[in-house]
């Protein structure tokens, strides 16, 4: 069943029910443990053989058609 399925039937449901709907998932995705923050730092280094051997001058230049 889709998320749009869910909220079709959802909608047929009264205003009381469909707030008891919204407080049961708020509550079981407070419950859900987070995923912990990723930092920009993890990705240093990474691809770095693609580069290897490569001189950064020429590849610029030939980026710029000199």
């Amino acid at each position: 069943m889709t998320v749009y399925e869910l909220l079709e039937k959802a909608k047929k449901l009264d205003q009381p029910q469909q707030i008891e709907l919204i407080k049961l998932l708020v509550d079981h995705l407070a419950s859900q443990p987070s995923k912990p923050k990723r930092s920009l730092s993890e990705l240093q280094g990474l691809g770095k053989e693609i580069w290897e051997g490569v001189d950064a001058q020429e590849y610029i230049n030939e980026l710029r058609g000199k």
